[in-house]
């Protein structure tokens, strides 16, 4: 991340050296410099920075080198599924749903450093018939997988838009394939197992026997043999598990599956449950990859479902798994989970925890049993923590001095590169007000970032002039088409203002509308999270933040509100469509 300045609030020495990098930097700031022409319909970004101030960090800071936070990936990094080429390389991937690029893939040498290293799905052509999909359509599930017989990852995954695919490589730190379609394999979250034999298989959720569901969430999870060679599935499809791990209970959404061989045994892992409170993962053991499973008398092996919800710092909805075994020997899972603040809501959606898997003595992996609790502070002996960890409070700042965005940056359904430009303005992020809206199933003009911390203080600084009453561009919140804040430049026939818009259902509602001097021309903006609620801010470049809107109701772009599968994301916008 050349481009990025990135601060842990866990060392004292970095913190030293931000500090007076940020000192060095408003010297020769861009705002001391000749400010550029704002063209006619686009609105220039000077810079982006994001502070987080999460109260857990602060009053639980790590032990030792050896200690790491939960969620190792904090923010919406939702359906973690890892792998390792059994040299000491490991490799992680979440879903993306309707974002690009698709699938964030990260790598670590000691599982407690990871390092964003690119997209596997980062053309158009990966990511087929995005436009019309909402935000919780798309990319479901990915799962990346490494076949040692011919030395190629694997990654795949749903396109709620096209069905089951995979693509592949020899270098993940590269390019991957064009998508191949799995037109036989249906339902969703398909994963491959690469067996000791060679042979190959898929496994996935996928719809009751003969598509007649005894109740709502009645699935079944099946195998298919994958030919490797030709790169298509051969062979009968197969129901491995039909309902769930305990048929009598009516479990609901077994889905995420993984097939593993350890110690001479096959073990099939799913999630249960649902992604909500409910959610867990459960285990089954078999003497072959295409059955018979039996349940483990234990089940689940993770979860936070029954403990009592008052728990301080509680973390819940954990599922959807996938287990890994280090170079050393010892075994590891991560998964998804959330944090509600207060034990209330969330705004960061499902987030990728990792801890330690135990076994029982009849030979069984888990994580949890009983009241067992999610821990958010790990230790992995050996591990040395690094400072570029992804995890705690850290503070960046974007200047938007490279040709290309950084990698957590996001567009909508497709690139968005005719609608951004790095190079247009050199130093600034220029956006053209687009005749689309983040409410649209389309392409915005918005360029974004997951939300990472409950209290967190984000602000750009922005050079616009609109020039009718259409048009708008400052800072939005985004949930979904239908749950977003808008901070906004724009003007109405008071003349130029300032406005904070809620985006709901049924239209837009403004909050609050300030006057502005016609002569302003740039605006820093500001939006500080106190955790349950926002405030915003503005200042017309005299250095002083002034109070627009206060006591901002949180809530409103949390799942338990708006729903959906994805968490809220941040970042600038621009549009000519009210």
């Amino acid at each position: 991340m050349k481009n990025t300045q990135v601060m842990q609030s866990m060392s004292i020495v970095w913190l030293s050296i931000f500090m007076l990098g940020i000192t060095m930097m408003s010297c020769n700031s861009k705002k001391e410099q000749q400010l550029p022409t704002i063209g006619k319909s686009v609105a220039l970004f000077d810079y982006f920075s994001y502070k987080g101030n999460d109260d857990f960090y602060i009053s639980n800071p790590l032990s030792g080198e050896d200690y790491f936070y939960n969620p190792i990936l904090p923010g919406w990094y939702s359906d973690p599924s890892v792998c390792t080429n059994g040299e000491g390389d490991y490799f992680l991937v979440t879903s993306t749903f309707t974002y690009f690029p698709g699938v964030p893939i990260f790598h670590s040498k000691d599982l407690v450093n990871w390092k964003q290293i690119g997209h596997v799905l980062n053309r158009a052509s990966q990511l087929v018939n995005m436009e019309g999909q909402k935000v919780s359509g798309g990319i479901f599930a990915p799962a990346i997988s490494y076949n040692p017989y011919n030395k190629t990852y694997y990654m795949v995954t749903t396109n709620v838009g096209a069905g089951n695919f995979f693509v592949k490589t020899q270098d993940p730190f590269g390019e991957w394939s064009e998508p191949v379609m799995l037109p036989e394999v249906g339902g969703i979250d398909p994963s491959f197992f690469f067996d000791e034999d060679g042979k190959a298989y898929i496994v996935n959720n996928d719809e009751a026997p003969d598509n007649k569901p005894e109740y709502s969430g009645h699935r079944t999870i099946r195998i298919q043999e994958f030919d490797v060679k030709a790169d298509k599935t051969i062979g009968p499809r197969k129901i491995l598990v039909n309902k769930g791990a305990q048929p009598a209970d009516k479990p609901i959404w077994i889905e995420g599956p993984h097939l593993y061989k350890i110690n001479g045994k096959y073990f099939l892992m799913s999630a249960e449950g649902g992604t909500g409170n409910w959610h867990s993962e459960v285990i089954f053991r078999g003497d072959s990859p295409m059955g018979k499973f039996l349940p483990w008398k234990n089940n689940p092996i993770l979860t936070q479902r029954h403990l009592n919800s008052d728990r301080p710092n509680s973390v819940t909805c954990a599922g959807h798994a996938d287990l890994i075994q280090t170079k050393e020997g010892d075994w590891w899972a991560v998964f998804l989970a959330c944090r509600p603040i207060n034990n209330q809501f969330e705004n960061l959606g499902r987030e990728t925890f990792m801890m330690p898997v135990k076994w029982s003595e009849d030979g069984f992996p888990y994580m949890t049993q009983g009241d067992d609790l999610v821990p958010m502070i790990v230790k992995r002996e050996g591990a040395k923590r690094d400072t570029t960890v992804t995890y705690g409070n850290f503070e960046l700042i974007e200047n938007f001095d490279s040709p290309v965005l950084d990698m957590p940056w996001m567009t909508l359904r497709t690139s968005a590169s005719d609608l951004y430009s790095l190079s247009e303005t050199p130093g600034y992020l220029t956006l053209k007000c687009a005749d689309i809206s983040a409410t649209e199933k389309k392409t915005p003009a918005f360029v974004c970032r997951r939300l990472q911390h409950h209290k967190f203080e984000c602000a750009t600084r922005m050079l616009f002039n609109p020039s009718d009453d259409k048009e708008m561009a400052g800072m939005l919140l985004f949930k979904d088409e239908t749950h977003q804040y808008f901070l906004a430049i724009n003007r109405d026939s008071l003349g130029k203002c300032i406005t904070l818009q809620k985006v709901g259902e049924l239209g837009t509602e403004l909050l609050v509308r300030q006057d502005i001097r016609e002569e302003i021309k740039v605006i820093d903006l500001k939006i500080i999270s106190e955790g349950n609620y926002y405030n915003f801010y503005y200042s017309l470049m005299d250095g002083n933040w002034e109070l627009l809107h206060k006591n901002v109701d949180a809530s409103y772009l949390s799942t338990s509100i708006a729903g959906g599968f994805t968490g809220t994301t941040i970042g600038l916008y621009a549009t000519s469509e009210k």
